[in-house]
């Protein structure tokens, strides 16, 4: 995509508030940028239209994901064998074997490193690209995204939707409450599925609501916040967007296909939000501290008798579809996919059969939304303890993201109190990715 030169004034920023639906009263006055903001020149820029965030909450080992290691001591090795990918000498464990098969679409990243061990720190850091401060909040990037991405929106949907419950980090900080993802609040697998604030109250039929909408829009003439409150109104009276969330239109195929756990059918879900238009989605996946017997929520899932379903083969399945059901409708190379968590594992398996916290090296997974496919960045050393080379910070890869999702790392925000603050201060680009 060729150079975009974006403007704003006080007039256009409030007019973006409307794509906020979700929230009643979107705080407005906070993050305005600058006038005259300079052009982005890279053939990169913008080539993501939307973006879908798995996030692997509680650090996801990268010795049994992505970067498994050979011919090392027994205690680094682990529990799992490996699997040869699509791009030549290159691994991934044994639980990933469908995703091995989809390597060649792939940026994997194995030199990620980050100072931060502790799980609520980490997490800001690895969404946000800053350091965590005890004076400000700042935004992740979903948050950024749709603040800085301003356009008409598609559709009565939030522009940014996270699925099922939130994590710490993944909010919109100063930028305040009109930037914040709107959670569905129930998990998409279940048999009571219902996403929050969506659903008419039984007792009020549609022309009581409308009725109710004109008296508050009487109520809120020159109100600021007006523009919020309407959105909300056009989104719970939407079947579009009620259709959107409606899992009974995928066949029992394609939801077999992504797997009926969890996190498959909130994979399903997210590729239904993004065919809707809905620019950017998060997908939680919990579960990933596994500092004990790791063997049993990794691979074998807490089920009893069943086996092969715990995190990392209902990643495998989910991830897998997700990617390839993106390519057959024509929707990957305009949707970035990222894969990540706050940290990865100690390259020593502990007493307790499990790995703990270990920021110093791990790894993230990218696809599509014109990635480079087939690319490995970085490596970690022979044990997986350290990078061995191109060290790339949780900065430097949002820098990077940001770049792909059309939004420019160099322009400033503005905090509620009018103090100017960097999309991205300490971040390099990774060219490789660009």
């Amino acid at each position: 995509m060729g150079g975009v030169n974006q403007h704003s004034n006080r007039r256009s920023f409030l007019r973006i508030s409307s794509t906020a639906p979700w929230c009643f009263a979107g705080a407005l006055g906070v993050g305005e940028r600058a006038l005259g903001e300079s052009t982005i020149d890279r053939p990169s820029f913008g080539t993501a239209k939307s973006c879908i965030l798995l996030w692997l909450d509680g650090g996801p080992s990268h010795l049994e994901t992505f970067d498994p290691k050979l011919q090392v001591p027994r205690e680094v090795q682990g529990p799992f064998g490996t699997v040869a990918t699509s791009i030549a000498g290159v691994h991934f464990s044994e639980q990933l074997h469908r995703c091995a098969k989809l390597a060649h679409r792939m940026t994997i990243l194995r030199s990620m490193t980050s100072p931060l061990g502790e799980h609520g720190l980490a997490n800001q850091y690895a969404l946000t690209g800053y350091l965590p401060s005890p004076n400000l909040q700042y935004p992740s990037l979903g948050s950024l995204a749709i603040h800085q991405r301003r356009s008409e929106p598609e559709t009565p949907l939030p522009p940014y939707i996270g699925i099922p419950e939130p994590r710490a980090g993944l909010g919109a900080g100063f930028l305040g409450a009109a930037y914040e993802p709107f959670w569905v609040g129930s998990d998409p697998a279940g048999p009571r599925f219902q996403v929050r604030d969506l659903d008419i109250y039984p007792t009020l039929d549609p022309n009581r609501l409308q009725r109710r909408q004109r008296m508050l829009e009487e109520l809120q003439q020159g109100s600021p916040g007006k523009d919020a409150y309407q959105s909300a109104f056009a989104m719970i009276s939407s079947q579009q967007a009620r259709g959107a969330f409606d899992l009974s239109k995928e066949s029992d195929e394609i939801k077999e296909r992504y797997g009926l756990r969890s996190f498959g059918q909130s994979c399903l879900l997210a590729r239904r939000l993004i065919e809707h238009h809905v620019p950017f989605v998060t997908v939680v996946q919990p579960g990933w501290d596994t500092h004990e017997n790791m063997i049993v929520p990794l691979r074998d899932g807490y089920s009893g008798a069943k086996v092969g379903v715990g995190l990392i083969p209902t990643f495998d399945q989910a991830v897998s579809s997700l990617i390839g059901d993106l390519s057959d409708r024509g929707l990957l190379e305009q949707t970035l996919v990222i894969a990540m968590g706050e940290f990865g594992r100690t390259p020593k398996v502990n007493t307790r059969g499990g790995r703990d916290h270990w920021p110093r090296v791990y790894s993230v997974m990218l696809c599509g939304g014109g990635m480079p496919q087939g690319l490995v960045y970085g490596s970690s050393d022979r044990v997986g303890e350290s990078p061995k080379d191109n060290p790339t910070t949780p900065a430097d890869l949002l820098r990077t993201l940001l770049i792909r999702l059309g939004v420019d790392p160099d322009q400033s925000l503005r905090t509620s109190d009018g103090r100017p603050i960097a999309i991205n201060q300490h971040g390099r680009p990774i060219d490789a990715l660009l």
